[in-house]
């Protein structure tokens, strides 16, 4: 959510004007447009267009069939759709359009995307505020770190989490909330399930479902242990992280400049990771990847594994 969805797909219809026709899935009348599911009915609304482009196509009840359709008997249409609802996406796009889609993630800005518009003294003096505020697009708009800290307030309480709690089964707004402050607090070391249960007074399985839904909404991002089955390596803990610093330091109620904090070797840490996997993702690298633990402490806090090989890290 907030990463610039609209904005790119806007962007395409307008380079593609005239060849183009976009719809927003929010849009009742688009629905509508879209509900008679014939072939006829979608050569009437597709023309002689060759680019189709779906907005918030989550919204749409039955979107992947009606694709898959279009898909099957216009081989001449490409068809753009963007959705921030991991679970609405997952469950109408996944099994109807296997074979048929690329699926891309967009993330917050990138060091990558900065790097064609600055330079490395420009990148430098950024980079504070990137771990302070994080990579948002919109929090770029604002100069004023309290305009800052307000949208970045508004963006975790009203978007990050809408899908989540409007899951099924996800009814406790507050446990939820104190489960990432809890998290924000232990960015870098192992969580223990059980441990965060008594905390808040939840069951450890409970725990490890919130976790795992907030990775699937892009809130969190969880890190396991590596091993090669040697007794003294650690393996079944995990690390976990946030997807953006602007978001960690909501839950951690703190924007304080770095020389007034105590976390800032987490606040790099966070950043590093985030920032890696962004470009993972961008270059379209298959890569697992890891931290490695003895039970001596002997430690190293990324690793990767790809191409057939080991690649350790160390964010300092």
């Amino acid at each position: 959510r907030r990463v610039g969805k609209t904005v790119i797909i806007e962007r395409l219809a307008n380079v593609h004007a005239g060849e183009s026709l976009l719809l927003n899935g929010e849009d009742l009348e688009a629905q509508a447009l879209l509900s008679e599911r014939s072939v006829a009915s979608y050569q009437r609304l597709i023309g002689d267009k060759t680019l189709l482009l779906i907005d918030e196509a989550q919204k749409v009840p039955g979107i992947g069939a009606m694709v898959k359709l279009m898909v099957d008997h216009f081989p001449q249409l490409r068809i753009v759709l963007t959705g921030s609802s991991a679970f609405d996406l997952y469950q109408d796009l996944g099994e109807p359009l296997t074979g048929r889609k690329i699926t891309l993630r967009i993330h917050p800005l990138a060091l990558e995307e900065f790097r064609s518009t600055e330079n490395l003294l420009e990148t430098q003096n950024r980079l504070a505020v990137c771990m302070i505020f994080g990579c948002y697009p919109e929090t770029w708009h604002y100069q004023n770190p309290k305009d800052r800290i307000s949208y970045l307030k508004n963006l975790a309480s009203d978007y990050l989490l809408k899908d989540l709690l409007q899951y099924d089964g996800i009814r406790n707004t507050a446990k939820l909330q104190n489960l990432l402050r809890l998290i924000a607090f232990q960015i870098g070391r192992e969580v223990s399930f059980d441990e965060l249960g008594r905390q808040l007074g939840l069951n450890k399985n409970t725990v490890e479902k919130y976790l795992d839904l907030l990775i699937k909404v892009f809130v969190l991002i969880r890190v396991g242990g590596f091993s090669r089955n040697l007794r003294k390596e650690v393996s079944k803990s995990s690390k976990w992280y946030f997807v953006d610093n602007g978001v960690r330091n909501v839950f951690a109620a703190n924007f304080n400049e770095l020389s007034l904090r105590n976390d800032t070797g987490e606040l790099w840490e966070n950043y590093c990771i985030s920032e890696r996997l962004k470009a993972i993702s961008y270059r379209d690298v298959l890569a697992w990847y890891y931290f490695w633990r003895t039970y001596d402490q002997q430690e190293i806090t990324w690793v990767e594994e790809r191409s057939g090989g080991l690649h350790g890290y160390e964010f300092k």
